[in-house]
């Protein structure tokens, strides 16, 4: 099942496809409902992301497509709800998530002490997808506040915002590049998702990818020059990599299950993604000079969000191994693979701090979501922060 305009499963399990398919189909009723009032007038389908939560803690992210038929899941390719992003300098976080006050999505940094926490987007529209630019100066995010959704920029405090893009369709940020100059997004402007590079001041956008199927998730290597991304362009979902400037793309799997959710490893030789072929999600390993394969998980159910210790010696990731989503970590080679967390409630998107001393991640086991923050073999596990 490839991304395109058909539905796809999560990169974590919870909800089946029909049920998906009911739930979407009720959402886009009330759409049409809704536009009908109004005098058929409504904005576009794939003008603004779709954010997710049912009572149950399962979240997706998700944009119809600009014809109103089919939509593309986004779950397994961007941070959810409390997903921890660490500064630069590792003395802070940012996350974001529903904000009971204001009863949309707004985006928070908290100090790692614990001694402070600031919503710096108090703004009556969804603001999500926080990305820090590589000096800790600065935060891209996506936000629906000018209409539909879009790509802005804004000082780590929260001022000075600045909105980069402004297309009909859903734009929305992955990440800047290594030195800061420009940023990677994506976007809906074609009818299905392609990956799209700007200078970090909104100027001189470039298509990179341009399929039939859906490109996703793009990041970018350490030294700047390659990106990496999951491409549908096939019968199913396959890691890519492709120049900076989206020259020489090529299909680093090749399988007919889903490969993606790629991360670089911090010296920029190594890749780690999840794939499907085993029947339910592992993690792999893929050496780019011989792209030697190597096998990190081996469970009986699924691993996801693999994350790199800062000397890339290590992989952290989450775990259904024990019937409950945890955080493990294990050699990158797969050995020594450890529990840290145990907890009735999910522990998921686990993030090393730049030191390599702590690990942040998403846990709902105080009752809502929010960060936590660990030492890196377990210890110490702390609350952080969660939404008001």
């Amino acid at each position: 099942m490839g991304l395109g305009p058909r539905l796809v499963a999560g990169a974590i399990g919870g909800w089946g496809l029909a049920v998906r398919t009911a739930r979407v189909l009720i959402l886009l009723a009330i759409v049409a409902a809704f536009a009908q009032a109004c005098g058929g007038k409504s904005q576009p389908l794939a003008a603004k992301l779709t954010f997710y939560l049912d009572r149950s803690g399962s979240r997706d992210i998700y944009v119809p497509s600009s014809t109103g038929k089919g939509f593309t899941y986004l779950t397994a390719n961007l941070p959810w709800d409390a997903f921890p992003i660490w500064s630069p300098g590792g003395k802070r976080i940012a996350f974001y998530g529903f904000s009971a006050t204001s009863r949309d999505r707004d985006i928070y940094v908290a100090e790692v002490d614990g001694s402070a926490r600031s919503n710096i987007t108090s703004d009556p529209a969804e603001d999500a997808l926080p990305v820090w630019s590589p000096d800790g100066r600065r935060i891209a995010f996506y936000s629906d506040r000018d209409g539909n959704g879009e790509v802005y920029v804004m000082n780590a405090d929260g001022s000075d915002v600045r909105r980069l893009t402004d297309n009909p369709a859903a734009d929305f940020p992955y990440a800047w590049s290594p030195d800061g100059s420009q940023i990677a997004f994506g976007a809906l402007r074609d009818g299905n998702v392609e990956i799209y590079v700007m200078d970090a001041d909104g100027s001189r956008e470039r298509r990179l990818t341009d399929n039939p199927g859906v490109d996703a998730g793009a990041t970018w290597s350490p030294d700047g020059k390659r990106i990496a991304f999951e491409s549908a362009r096939g019968e199913e979902e396959d890691l890519f990599v492709m120049n900076a400037d989206g020259s020489h793309q090529v299909n680093l799997t090749v399988h007919h299950l889903r490969d993606g959710s790629p991360a670089w490893s911090p010296a920029g030789d190594r890749i780690a993604f999840v794939s499907q072929r085993d029947g339910n999600a592992e993690l792999y390993v893929i050496e780019l000079k011989y792209y030697y394969l190597t096998r990190v998980t081996q469970a009986s159910r699924d691993d996801v969000w693999p994350a790199w210790s800062p000397d890339s010696t290590r992989i952290a990731f989450s775990s259904k191994r024990d019937f409950n989503s945890e955080i493990y970590i294990s050699n990158a080679d797969g050995s020594r693979p450890t529990r840290l967390t145990d907890d009735r409630a999910a522990d998921q998107f686990p993030v090393w701090s730049p030191d390599a001393k702590r690990i942040a991640f998403e846990s709902s086991r105080g009752g809502d979501s929010a960060v936590y923050v660990m030492n890196a073999d377990g210890s110490g596990v702390t609350r952080l922060a969660g939404v008001e």
